[in-house]
């Protein structure tokens, strides 16, 4: 199968080794030298383009099947609606109007779709239930990747990523100094990412799958365990109100604050994936280690 990975970046050149390491034929889109330069060094094809310039995806072969993987470059909700939604948009009907067009579009998402469940869990049949004005980009853009492509007679996708860590973004320092606040993480390695990906385009037809682990996780008890393996004292808690009284938090720090829910892996489990990283513990072992080595 060839592949187009439009927004090749962290996920995006993991996705490209793991088809390619299956027999796949990936092509990694970009926009800029050093991104093409990083999709040539993991092993497969670049091609300069832009998902919001539509004469520039004239460059990308035919394929059978598209990964729109890009980022907005930017926080702001106009930011992400210029890529999530009308980029989206243009990809999808550039390879759409194709006489050889792909079987198949998947779209990477977000689980800031669901908004706050207050501590409880959410699966693929939740309703999305997006609290500020970029996760509404992003439940419109989760629509448009649902049905736009049937317009062309596309099968679409939606893979719907948890938090992403892994290696260059382990973030570990940040959980175990300062201090923590209370809420659920529902975390994912970017192998398992990309992985899930990978599993979607060969392995099932679920319109829609939550990509998450085995076990979403209270902040301070992840970063009481982070801090007990690296052997270091456990860090201070702080109160979501205690928290919030900053003036300087970001509008995505607040959305994060006042937001929680723990979300399930049933389906993906029951589908038959098989996580290189069940859980936080296996995902943060080289972190970890590589930490103590340093002190």
């Amino acid at each position: 199968m060839r592949v187009a990975i439009l927004g090749c970046g962290y996920v995006g050149l993991e996705l490209g080794r793991q088809l390619a390491a299956a027999g796949h034929e990936p092509i990694g889109v970009r926009r800029s030298d050093d991104g093409l330069a990083a999709i040539r060094d993991a092993g497969f094809d670049a091609v300069r383009a832009d998902v919001t310039d539509a004469a520039s995806l004239d460059r990308v072969p035919d394929v059978d099947a598209v990964v729109f993987a890009a980022s907005s470059g930017g926080r702001d909700a106009a930011a992400a609606r210029r890529v999530y939604v009308e980029g989206l948009r243009t990809a999808i009907d550039a390879f759409g109007e194709r006489e050889a067009s792909p079987s198949q579009f998947v779209y990477t998402s977000s689980t800031g779709v669901y908004g706050d469940h207050g501590g409880d869990w959410v699966d693929e049949d939740t309703a999305l239930g997006p609290t500020t004005e970029k996760t509404d980009v992003l439940a419109e853009a989760e629509r448009v990747a649902r049905e736009r492509p049937a317009e062309h007679g596309m099968a679409g996708r939606v893979v719907r990523f948890a938090g992403l860590y892994g290696p260059e973004r382990s973030r570990l320092e940040r959980y175990i100094t300062g201090s923590v606040v209370e809420g659920y993480l529902n975390m994912l390695h970017r192998d398992d990412a990309a992985g899930i990906v990978r599993f979607a385009l060969t392995e099932t037809d679920e319109p829609v799958v939550l990509a998450v682990d085995d076990e979403p996780v209270d902040r301070r008890d992840f970063a009481d365990w982070l801090a007990d393996a690296c052997g270091v004292e456990r860090p201070a808690k702080l109160t979501r109100d205690e928290r919030l009284a900053d003036d300087s938090l970001s509008e995505a720090a607040r959305r994060r604050l006042t937001t929680s829910k723990r979300c399930s892996n049933a389906r993906l489990r029951d589908l038959g994936y098989e996580y290189a990283y069940p859980t936080f513990r296996e995902g943060y072992a080289d972190a970890v280690r590589a930490y103590r080595a340093g002190r």
